[in-house]
């Protein structure tokens, strides 16, 4: 009897766990992304219609790998059809602001620019999007973190961001564009004239500066660490579109994680060898990992007053208890040469295509390059007065803004403008909208006029602030000035030295991994000025 009893009673017991379990799983996959989706369309935001569990995933995925396999058949700088295909179908429907599914998960999509500045302005609400564990591995650090670890880490790395730390950088800039500049001269020799695809030399560019800006070390020690981080992408790309797969062990997720062990390790070795060199009393670098260790760096240029600055910084941080672990290094370390190389490199890039095109601006370019510098290198000084150089790279991050989507978690329902944002929702928005406003940027929106940037970015803005390539609000990029001013040093070298056309063999195909890039290279004939 006692028996019976007993069985009765873990039956009851399992039933109600599995009930429970049921009803947990039935409100995850249909009943609360049915309630979002009544929320939302009661309040007159349109979208499209929630298909159990998996949402719209399969149709966008179909409908973009589709549009990456053809080019572009002529120049345009309206590229979103082709980036973004299932949500540009979406918006002849909609217009440009409705919601999708990813899953079980409403993505809204916004363009106003003051609701978009009021989603960037509540970092407690709205937050960073855990998209995948996939991306935590990219893009760690300041990148990934919130509330007051955000604040710990933006306040330790600003120093390292400083207009003083910029101009001790311009040296490693200079040394990097250099050895490029001469591989070009040797490639086009006696011909006076080649073509080249430069969008591979631009990121080995990229990483050279951002190697020894970093770390003080030059590409070749850290070319070992950029080809793992490049495959670690690619990689990533294929991964991250196939929800769970990631748990089974194929041979794409041991690699994944075999490299990311050994970029580990690389990073560690580095590390250690720097925090040798500061425990024997070794002058240190002021790079980023400088910064990063709480090291009193020093160097020969310094001046006094400038030492006694880093040493109040440093006694200030010891007194806030402002340290990293080695882990939080090695993420910062592992942020600032992804997103480092890729943001600056795409700028380059895309800049050089957009003066290959029009050749006029190319023209304007170099002659105030030659007024300021002539055929000396560029200093700091000069490059903060390159005046046609920033409108220039300003309408190239208009156009083609390196990070083109940004994307944005509610953490609870949230009021943006009249609009309640349930909790568990996303939202996301696109530079490409937002720059291409008409009310503020004109008919000719779409099209390359740096002279709009004449009278500076609030004029061109016409006092809108509607201009975010590097965000905007508390998170805006740290290395927004850094990016700058590298773009400024190696375009105003080749300059110099070269002038370029575009190739018939370049094909037009923007697409994102994460940045904006030129999907098939950048085809260029370059001909030697001097």
């Amino acid at each position: 009897m006692k028996t019976i009893i007993g069985s009765s009673v873990l039956i009851s017991v399992v039933c109600v766990i599995v009930v429970r379990v049921l009803i947990k799983v039935v409100n995850w996959v249909w009943l609360k992304p049915k309630k979002i989706e009544k929320l939302l369309k009661q309040q007159g935001f349109s979208g499209t219609s929630y298909k159990f569990l998996f949402g719209d995933v399969k149709e966008f995925n179909s409908v973009r790998n589709e549009a990456l396999k053809t080019p572009m058949t002529v120049f345009s700088n309206d590229y979103f059809s082709r980036v973004e295909p299932f949500r540009h179908q979406l918006a002849s429907k909609f217009g440009n602001e409705f919601f999708i599914w990813f899953g079980t998960i409403p993505t809204l999509q916004i363009s106003k620019a003051e609701m978009i500045k009021e989603a960037l302005a509540k970092t407690d609400e709205i937050q960073k999007t855990k998209v995948n564990p996939i991306i935590d591995k990219l893009v760690p650090g300041l990148a990934s973190l919130e509330g007051e670890k955000w604040a710990k880490h933006r306040k330790l790395i600003n120093p390292a961001f400083h207009m003083d730390k910029l101009k001790l950088m311009v040296p490693a800039s200079r040394d990097s564009c250099e050895e490029i500049m001469r591989r070009w001269e040797m490639v086009v020799g006696e011909r006076g004239s080649v073509e080249l695809d430069v969008y591979p030399d631009i990121m080995q560019l990229s990483a050279d500066v951002i190697s020894r800006a970093a770390f003080g070390s030059n590409y070749g020690e850290g070319q070992k660490l950029f080809a793992l981080l490049k495959e670690q992408i690619d990689l990533a790309v294929s991964i991250l579109y196939l929800p769970g797969l990631r748990f089974i062990p194929t041979p794409k997720n041991r690699r994944f994680r075999k490299i990311e062990n050994q970029i580990q390790s690389l990073l560690r070795a580095i590390i250690n060898k720097r925090k040798q060199e500061i425990d024997a009393g070794v002058a240190v670098k002021l790079d980023l990992l400088g910064v990063l260790m709480g090291s009193e760096a020093q160097s020969a240029g310094d001046s006094n007053n400038n030492n006694k600055q880093q040493q109040q910084q440093q006694q200030q941080q010891q007194h806030d208890g402002i340290r990293l672990s080695l882990e939080e290094i090695i993420d910062e370390c592992k942020l600032f040469y992804y997103a480092g190389q890729d943001s600056t490199s795409t700028l380059i890039v895309w800049t050089l295509i957009l003066l290959s095109k029009h050749q006029d601006w190319q023209v304007r370019a170099r002659e105030e390059v030659y007024e300021r510098f002539g055929n000396n290198v560029p200093d700091f000084q000069g490059l903060n007065h390159l005046k046609t150089m920033s409108m220039i790279l300003h309408e190239v991050l208009r156009l083609y803004p390196p990070a083109f989507q940004v994307i944005r978690s509610i953490h609870k329902d949230t009021k943006l403008a009249s609009l309640l944002v349930p909790s568990g929702a996303n939202i996301t928005f696109f530079m490409h909208h937002l720059h291409r406003d008409q009310q503020v940027w004109g008919d000719d929106a779409e099209e390359f006029k740096p002279e709009r940037f004449a009278q500076g970015i609030s004029k061109a803005t016409k006092g809108n602030n509607s201009f975010f390539p590097f965000g905007w609000g508390p998170r805006i990029c740290i290395g927004e000035k850094f990016a700058i001013s590298e773009a400024k040093m190696a375009l105003s070298m080749i300059l110099q030295r070269f002038s370029f056309q575009l190739s018939p063999a370049y094909v037009h195909a923007p697409y994102t991994v994460i940045f904006l890039q030129p999907q098939h290279g950048a085809q260029i004939i370059l001909h030697k000025l001097i």
